[in-house]
Parts: structure tokens; sequence; C-alpha cells
């Protein structure tokens, strides 16, 4: 197997605990990659601003994927590319989310914008984030401007019954996944983790095929097929599990320490 040069790991659900938490045990595996001269940064569907408190502490040189890749920043948050939805495909969403009666979030560069402030989700997504969102009562005035849509729910069947129905009815024009089981992103059509990915190992010269990801979701899915190696976290679902090459242990069991000592084996092989 080729050698890897770069690895690219998810947030949350991988590269963090389920409240949030960056451990000791992934900064130290952090810090074995950059010794052994491999390339690390993150992507995520998280906006740009809650990206921010991960950069120092593992010690990100390289640019990194916020919005599911769509919008590529460099370590001090400045963009590099930037992708918007479209505004009809914004409009679509978002009636296609409220007839479900799914909370609404929409995502510009730098604002969180939601139509009520009590929902459910609001209070992880402030800890998530590290920002606190922008109360709208209506989103017309930024149909232009989506880098992200979320939809937000509890009920974990209905999310993906939504899920199967927005990607009928945006087919091309956006992206829609779940990034957790609560969560539905709509993002920019043609970009994902797996765009990321390519970008990165160009801007490194070197094949995907040296590059390792680690995810837990179905948008991982989109980098996981564009790697070399792909990780699967314990606490993905089986889906997930079968596109990758490998399977760690759970986020909450050090997984993605467990990932990284994959990877160093691969290399020493």
């Amino acid at each position: 197997m080729t050698p890897i040069a770069l690895v690219v790991s998810d947030v949350d659900g991988t590269l963090v605990t389920k409240d949030k938490t960056l451990t000791d045990a992934a900064r130290a595996a952090v810090r074995r990659l950059h010794l052994a001269g491999i390339g690390f940064t993150i992507t995520s569907s998280r906006p740009t601003i809650g990206m921010r408190f991960l950069i120092e502490p593992l010690m990100i040189t390289l640019p990194v994927g916020a919005f599911n890749g769509s919008s590529i920043v460099d370590p001090q948050m400045n963009p590099i590319e930037q992708h918007l939805i479209p505004a009809s495909a914004v409009e679509r969403s978002i009636g296609l989310l409220t007839d479900f009666g799914i909370d609404i979030w929409l995502f510009t560069n730098d604002k969180w914008l939601t139509r009520n402030a009590q929902g459910e989700y609001v209070p992880n997504e402030q800890r998530t984030i590290r920002a606190d969102p922008t109360i709208v009562m209506d989103f017309s005035p930024y149909l232009s401007a989506a880098c992200k849509i979320v939809g937000s729910s509890a009920d974990a069947a209905l999310l993906q019954r939504c899920e199967i129905e927005m990607q009928k009815i945006l087919g091309a024009q956006a992206t829609a996944a779940r990034s957790q089981s609560y969560y539905l992103d709509i993002t920019p059509p043609g970009c994902d983790k797996g765009t990321f990915v390519q970008a990165m190992a160009r801007r490194l010269g070197i094949s995907t095929d040296a590059v390792a990801s680690i995810g837990d979701m179905q948008n991982d899915l989109a980098m996981f097929k564009k790697s070399g190696l792909s990780i699967a976290m314990g606490n993905a679902t089986d889906d997930v599990k079968k596109v990758a090459t490998h399977v760690t242990t759970s986020n909450e069991n050090e997984g993605f320490a467990g990932a990284i000592e994959m990877i160093m084996k691969n290399n020493a092989a």
C-alpha cells in the first residue's frame, strides 16, 4: 500500500469526544504525525468559526475544510476557496424542512441564523462552535449568502426520510447528507469532503492514494472513497463502516488515537 503522506480527519464524532473534548491522547497522536513528517488537517460540517479552537492545540499549518469542505480556509481562518448554495436550492431546502417540521439553521460565512432561539439543539451547537446564533424572523434576505443549511431534529428516522426527499428535490443543485444522527446538512453542489481531499492532495503534490481519512458519518463517505486508506470510528453506523478500509474504536474510547496507530503501522509495513 502507498505510504500515507496526509491525514484528513472529521471533527465531531471522530477527533473529539461526545462532549466536544480534545483528549490528550488525540493531541499526542497528531504530534506523532508531525514528527513523522505526515501532514494533518481537518474537515467538518462545522462553520469556519467552529474550527478555530483546534488549530493551535493540534499545530495545524495546512488549510482546513469547513462546511463539509465547500469552504477552504487557511489556519488563520482567511478564505482560500468558498462556494455558496444556489438561492433557489436554499429556498427549496427551507421549504422541505419546514414541511417536515424540522428546525432550520442557515449559516453564512460569518453568521449562524435561526428563527427559533429555543430549538432543541441550539445549546448543543453553541457549545460545539463556541458562538451564538443570530435570531431572524425570515431567511429571505440571506438566500444568496448561504454556505450551509442545517435541519436539526431528535427524530433520527424522520431526518433520514427528509434526507432522502431532500436529495430528490435538490438533485445536482446541492449536496444533502447527515453529519450527525440529528443534523441534516445541505451544502454547495459539487463540493464535499471528497473534493477537499482531492484539493489537499493537489496542493501537496501527492496522490490521493497517499491520503488517509478518518470519520464516522454519511458525509464522510465522500472522503473515504477518494482516500487510499479510510478509517471508520467504532461509533459509526454499519453503512459507514462497510465503505472504510479499517475500523477503530469509538470516539469515547480513543478511537482517533487508534486510527493514527493504524496509519503509522501501515507506513512501517
